[in-house]
C-alpha cells in the first residue's frame, strides 16, 4: 500500500515544478503577442463614469440614502428568498436583484424611477457604504478561513488547487489576444489587461463553497474536505496575485517594485509580529471571558489600520480586512464572537449596496450583436479553465472521473468574489463597462449552475472514498 501510494505521488513534485514553470513561460509568450496589438482610443471620463437614468439629488442627500438603502434590502431579500426556492445560493438571487435595479432592466424600462431612488448625489455615498460592508466581509472570510486546512496541505491537494488557478490563468490571458483590441483602449497596457482577465478566471468563491457543501452536508465528506482545502488556497493565492497585479497597475514602472517589497514587509509583519500578539490576545480573551465590545473595539481599530495600510501601500484596502481576519485562529471564541457580531449586519444591511452598485455599473444594453458571442466564449473559457484545471489534476492524483468533475465544478463556483476583483478592475479603468457586463454575467452563470450541475452528479451514486482518500491522504 505505502509502495503503491509512493509510486503514485513520486511524480508530483516534478510534475508542479513544470507546471508552474511552463504556465510561466507560456504567459510571458502571450505577453511578446500581445504587446504588438493596437487597441482604440479611450472614451471620456463621463462616458465610463454615466449612469443612465441618474440625476442631482437635493442638498441633504440623507433620505435619498436611507430611500436607495430601503429599495436595495428590499430587492436583496426579495430575490434572493426567490433563488433560495429553487436550490441556489442567496447570494446570486441577491446579485441578480442588484442588476434589476440598474441600467439593464428598471433603469431600461422605467428611467425616472431610477433616476427617483439612485440620483448621482447618491451614488458616492451608496459607494462608500459598499466598499465597507465588503471590506467587513472580507474581515469575516478570514475569520472563516480554516488555516488548518492550509497547514494539512498534501502535495496532492496543492497541485489540484493550482492547477484550477493556472490553467484559467492561462486561458484568460491567452484570451486577451482576442479581447484587447476590442474591449479595451490604449490607455491600458496589454500586460495589465491580460494579468487582469487572467484573474478574473482564476478566482473561486470560498464563501459560497462553502455554504453550498453545509446545505448538502458534504462539508466533512473526502469531496467536501478537498474542496475547501482547494478553495482556501485558491483564495490565499488568487487574492495574492490580485494584490501584486493591482499595486503595478497603481504604481508606475519604477514603483512597482518598491510595492512589491513593502507588500511583502506588510505580509512579513502581519505574520511575525501582528499574529502572536493577536493569539496572546486571544488566550487573554478567552481566560478572562472578556466583553464583547472591548473585543469589537480592539479589532475595529486593527482593522482600520490593516486596512489602511494596504491602501498605502496601494494593494487595496480589501486584501488588508482578509489578511488581519486570517490570523485570527478561526475556532477560537474571539473569532466566533466576531463572527457572531458583524456576519448578519454586514450580510443583510451592507452587501446589498454592493450588489446594486454592480448593479447599477453593469449595462448590459452595451452587449450587442456579435459581442454576445463574445461574451459567451467568456463563459465557455472561465467554465473550461476552473473546470478543466481541477477535473485534470484530481483524476492525476488518483480521484475518480465523478469526484473529479464534481470538485471541477465545485471550483467553478464565482459568485461575490469575482463580483469583488471586477469591481477593483472597473474602479482602475482596466476594464471597460462593456467587458465589466460580460464578466459579471459570466460570474452570474458559472455559480448559478453549481447546483444542479453538482446535484446531478451526486445523485448517481455515492462519493469514491477511496480514491479521494488516496489522492488526499
Amino acid at each position: 500500500m505505502n509502495t503503491v501510494s509512493h509510486r503514485s505521488t513520486s511524480w508530483l513534485l516534478p510534475g508542479y515544478a513544470v507546471m508552474v514553470g511552463g504556465s510561466a513561460s507560456l504567459y510571458l509568450l502571450i505577453r511578446s503577442f500581445g504587446e504588438r496589438l493596437i487597441a482604440p482610443d479611450a472614451p471620456t471620463a463621463a462616458a465610463l463614469d454615466a449612469v443612465p437614468g441618474a440625476t442631482h439629488g437635493s442638498s441633504n442627500p440623507l433620505p435619498a440614502v436611507l430611500m436607495a438603502l430601503l429599495a436595495i434590502i428590499l430587492a436583496s431579500r426579495a430575490v434572493g428568498a426567490l433563488f433560495g426556492l429553487f436550490r441556489q445560493p442567496r447570494v446570486i438571487g441577491e446579485v441578480v436583484a442588484g442588476i434589476l435595479l440598474g441600467p439593464s432592466v428598471v433603469g431600461h424600462f422605467f428611467p425616472a424611477v431610477t433616476a427617483a431612488l439612485f440620483p448621482s448625489s447618491v451614488l458616492p455615498l451608496v459607494g462608500i457604504i459598499a466598499q465597507i460592508g465588503v471590506m467587513l466581509f472580507m474581515f469575516v472570510v478570514g475569520l472563516e478561513l480554516n488555516t488548518e486546512l492550509l497547514r494539512k496541505k498534501t502535495h496532492a491537494t496543492m497541485a489540484i488547487s493550482h492547477a484550477s488557478i493556472l490553467l484559467p490563468f492561462l486561458l484568460g490571458s491567452g484570451l486577451a489576444l482576442l479581447l484587447y483590441p476590442i474591449l479595451s483602449t490604449r490607455a491600458v497596457s496589454f500586460t495589465a489587461f491580460s494579468l487582469f482577465m487572467g484573474i478574473s478566471m482564476s478566482v473561486t468563491a470560498f464563501p459560497v463553497l462553502a455554504r453550498i457543501l453545509t446545505d448538502r452536508k458534504l462539508q466533512h465528506s473526502p469531496l467536501g474536505t478537498v474542496a475547501l482545502t482547494c478553495a482556501a488556497f485558491d483564495d490565499v493565492t488568487a487574492w495574492c496575485l490580485l494584490a501584486l497585479v493591482v499595486g503595478v497597475i497603481q504604481a508606475q514602472i519604477h514603483g512597482a517594485l518598491l510595492t512589491t517589497a513593502l507588500t511583502l514587509l506588510y505580509i512579513g509583519a502581519m505574520f511575525g509580529l501582528v499574529r502572536p500578539l493577536l493569539r496572546q490576545y486571544v488566550e487573554r480573551f478567552e481566560a478572562s471571558q472578556g466583553s464583547a465590545q472591548g473585543v469589537m473595539a480592539v479589532m475595529g481599530v486593527a482593522l482600520l489600520i490593516s486596512s489602511l495600510a494596504t491602501e498605502k501601500i496601494g494593494i487595496h484596502s480589501l486584501f488588508g480586512a482578509f489578511l488581519l481576519g486570517a490570523i485570527v485562529p478561526h475556532d477560537s471564541a474571539l473569532a466566533r464572537t466576531l463572527t457572531g457580531r458583524l456576519e448578519d449586519f454586514v450580510v443583510v444591511m451592507l452587501l446589498p449596496a454592493f450588489f446594486a452598485l454592480t448593479g447599477l455599473r453593469t449595462q448590459i444594453g452595451l452587449i450587442s450583436g456579435h459581442l454576445w458571442l463574445l461574451c459567451g466564449l467568456i463563459v465557455l473559457v472561465a467554465c473550461a479553465g476552473k473546470f478543466g484545471g481541477t477535473a485534470l489534476a484530481g483524476r492525476l492524483t488518483g480521484m475518480s472521473w465523478r469526484d473529479s468533475s464534481a470538485l471541477g465544478i465545485l471550483m467553478n463556483t464565482r459568485g461575490l468574489m469575482e463580483l469583488i476583483v471586477l469591481n477593483i478592475g472597473l474602479d482602475l479603468k482596466v476594464i471597460s463597462p462593456t467587458l465589466f457586463a460580460m464578466l459579471v454575467i459570466m460570474a452570474v452563470v458559472t455559480t448559478f449552475a453549481t447546483t444542479p450541475i453538482l446535484d446531478l452528479l451526486t445523485r448517481r451514486g455515492a462519493s469514491s472514498e477511496p480514491a479521494l482518500s488516496q489522492a488526499t491522504g
